[in-house]
């Protein structure tokens, strides 16, 4: 059987991205195939494709697009006991989401909740690992009453994720945005500010001290973060290109650094109705291309989906 899938053969802007038709993928040990539902666009997806991680012009073999994913499984590989065909399940897809069928391991799956939209699962898992990891690098991994943390971008999808992960935990969180998403930032439970010039002293008038910083956004002046809580270790990006130059932690992801059950834990959130997802915007596969330039230049509020 085939099905369609967007793969780049060669690193470059959004119009080497391609729909082509594949013998739909075999799951090996521990992986399912999944029908695909829907697969969330994340700014690695393009920052891949266009090579910033590459030193030469083209993949060795042409590459599938995405990380998030969410759908139906259609097929068990061997020693996969934790699924049967037929479970609805999101999380991160293994050789690419933007298709309409994808290999995932079962470690990197979850159940999808009926009340969850499959656009809404499909927007969660990148967002939602960052979120916890950035905490549990900050050592906030557990109940930190008390604490003050800035979340730099708090209407962003990591920012939505992360302001509500934290508030749960008894953190005061001062959450920067524009002036038009100050009541979106509230409502998350955080103290919101307008970031830009004079954010030193907004966040000040708002917050006696400051104990950590997260940067969601890489945008503004990342010393008035540092300056925020008097040094560089107690802040975090995941997207400042200046982090080096203030000897700030970038995190990328990956490895040890995520947090086990993270998840599984914010989808039950979701279920109980204790939290809220992103809003999303839906494209179609054929519009993958366009919904990366829309996620790199930030046209388009919210977490942009892609359906088959």
């Amino acid at each position: 059987m085939t099905s369609r899938a967007v793969q780049y053969a060669r690193f470059g802007g959004p119009e080497v991205l391609e729909i082509v038709d594949r013998e739909d993928p075999e799951p090996g040990p521990g992986q399912v195939r999944l029908a695909v539902r829907a697969a969330s666009v994340n700014p690695v997806d393009w920052k891949l494709r266009s090579g910033a991680f590459a030193g030469t012009d083209a993949p060795e073999r042409p590459v599938v697009a995405g990380q998030d994913v969410a759908g139906v499984v259609e097929a068990l590989g061997d020693g996969v006991d934790a699924f049967t065909v037929g479970d609805e399940v999101l999380g991160h897809a293994r050789g690419g989401a933007y298709a309409e069928k994808a290999l995932a391991d079962v470690s990197r799956l979850v159940r999808k909740p009926s009340s969850v939209s499959w656009e809404t699962a499909a927007s969660l898992p990148v967002v939602v690992t960052t979120a916890y990891r950035a905490l549990n690098l900050l050592r906030l991994g557990g109940d930190a009453p008390g604490t003050v943390l800035v979340v730099n971008g708090a209407s962003g999808g990591v920012g939505i994720v992360v302001t509500q992960v934290a508030v749960a935990r008894g953190i005061t969180v001062v959450g920067t945005a524009s002036a038009s998403h100050q009541d979106d930032v509230r409502a998350l439970g955080a103290i919101p500010v307008v970031y830009g010039d004079g954010l030193v002293e907004r966040v000040r008038a708002v917050a006696d001290h400051v104990d950590a910083v997260f940067d969601t956004a890489g945008k503004g002046d990342l010393g008035e973060l540092v300056a925020l809580t008097g040094g560089p270790d107690r802040v975090l990006t995941i997207a400042h290109p200046d982090a080096q130059t203030h000897g700030v932690t970038f995190s990328s992801g990956g490895g040890n650094a995520e947090v086990e059950g993270a998840l599984a834990e914010f989808v039950g959130r979701l279920d109980a109705g204790t939290a809220r997802a992103p809003e999303v915007v839906v494209y179609p596969l054929e519009k993958a291309g366009q919904a990366q330039e829309d996620n790199r230049t930030g046209t388009v509020s919210g977490k942009l989906v892609l359906v088959p």
